[in-house]
């Protein structure tokens, strides 16, 4: 063993290439408990495939050494080598002491595989080993959870939690919030979410969500407001946030919520947009559009944005912006044939009646079965003096809508000239 002990302190002093010439020089020498020793070490240090090598032959020698199979089960999971794994772990019987243990790793290792129904049946089997075990039933409420079947998971969780409020670093209220908010059952999630005692950034984030999905806006804000003193940079919270100050009435706090968010993350263009939307809302035009231009500057295809602008500048009667927009967003590749049609509508409430023109014809093709195009095409021509063009797309028009009889007569009063 001196030689062993050698490799240790060589290793403790950082002589990693020292410390495995010497248990490589040492191994052949070795008796079968120390090579044991040298097989630990090996997979303390990370060299499991050398590990491996060591336990197989001691495995060859005692085949019935089950903790030997137990740590090279160990070595083929941590080396991904599901099936050997597997292989191993079948081997063990009700009467050996690892049992439990072993069909805990099958039930994993199944899991991974997919094979949901056979790692059920392997944690079943280890439940009537151990009936009250916490550890199986939290592993039989994960398989469930993991395969939204949110119902079932919920007693298995409660069962654990009877017993081991804590396993491993997960509390189980957090899993039980969780598996009540997924199964709609917000009023229950939000009971066990008010016992988890972490303060983790994301459990404290899921607890505000699941407020604010059960309009409980006034635990949301706590949480969220708790949330963003603790972690400033959790972004995801800030447009959430200020959604739950306008549902409580407190539109100035949302709108500074926002600008909050974008001082911490300044290309998040959800939030522009709604920093664009809340100003609007509060009567700051010139912000409100000044907010959602940089949102779509950020992402010219972000066309919640894009209509936004486009509404808001129809009801000021600012056609110059919408055509100045459009295109713009043309020349950036934005193909739509419905801003083609913006555009046309926009040149033609300014009298341009040549690019509306063109506006229109371009956006035909795409727009060809649109009643709504149809007809404000239709009306555009004739209007134009484009008499015979716009009977005819007023004609295509009651192929779509044969019981518009106003049309119908129009149409006809057309034919007549």
């Amino acid at each position: 063993m001196e030689e062993i002990q050698k490799a240790i302190r060589q290793m403790e002093a950082h002589k990693t290439e020292d410390a495995i010439k010497t248990l490589t020089n040492y191994l052949p020498e070795a008796d079968e408990e120390e090579r044991f020793t040298i097989a630990e070490l090996y997979m303390q240090w990370g060299m499991l495939e050398e590990a491996k090598l060591v336990l197989h032959e001691l495995i060859q020698r005692y085949p019935k050494e089950l903790e030997l199979k137990v740590m090279m089960a160990e070595i083929h999971i941590d080396l991904e080598e599901d099936d050997e794994a597997i292989e191993i772990l079948n081997q063990f019987g009700p009467e050996d002491e690892d049992y439990l243990q072993a069909l805990v790793q099958l039930a994993d290792l199944y899991q991974a595989q997919g094979l949901f129904e056979v790692a059920e049946q392997k944690l079943l089997a280890a439940k009537q080993v151990e009936p009250n075990s916490a550890i199986i039933d939290f592993a039989l409420g994960e398989l469930a959870f993991s395969n939204g079947e949110y119902s079932k998971c919920i007693p298995y969780y409660e069962n654990a939690m009877h017993h081991q409020p804590v396993i491993g670093d997960i509390e189980v209220a957090t899993r039980l919030a969780e598996a009540y908010a997924a199964n709609g059952e917000f009023e229950q999630s939000l009971e066990f979410f008010q016992q988890v005692e972490e303060d983790n950034p994301d459990v404290m984030f899921r607890y505000g969500f699941v407020a604010f999905q059960a309009n409980r806006n006034d635990i949301a804000i706590h949480v969220w407001e708790e949330l963003i003193e603790k972690d400033a940079y959790f972004q995801s919270v800030y447009p959430l946030l200020a959604q739950a100050y306008e549902a409580e009435g407190m539109p100035a706090e949302a709108l500074e919520m926002a600008k909050k968010g974008l001082a911490k993350d300044e290309f998040n263009k959800e939030l522009y947009h709604l920093a664009g939307t809340l100003s609007h809302r509060q009567g700051n035009k010139a912000e409100g559009y000044k907010w959602m231009r940089e949102a779509v500057a950020l992402d010219p295809g972000y066309k919640e944005a894009v209509l936004f602008l486009i509404e808001n500048y129809k009801a000021d009667g600012d056609y110059e912006n919408i055509i100045d927009l459009i295109n713009e967003l043309i020349a950036l590749g934005e193909e739509d044939p419905n801003y083609l049609w913006e555009l046309a509508q926009a040149y033609e409430e300014e009298e341009r009646f040549e690019d509306a023109y063109e506006q229109y014809n371009q956006a035909y093709p795409s727009l060809k079965e649109d009643t709504d195009f149809l007809k404000a095409y239709g009306y555009f021509l004739v209007e134009d003096g484009k008499m015979e063009e716009g009977k005819n797309v007023l004609e295509e028009y009651l192929k779509h809508d044969p019981a518009d009889t106003e049309m119908e007569d129009f149409v006809e009063r057309l034919k007549e000239r």
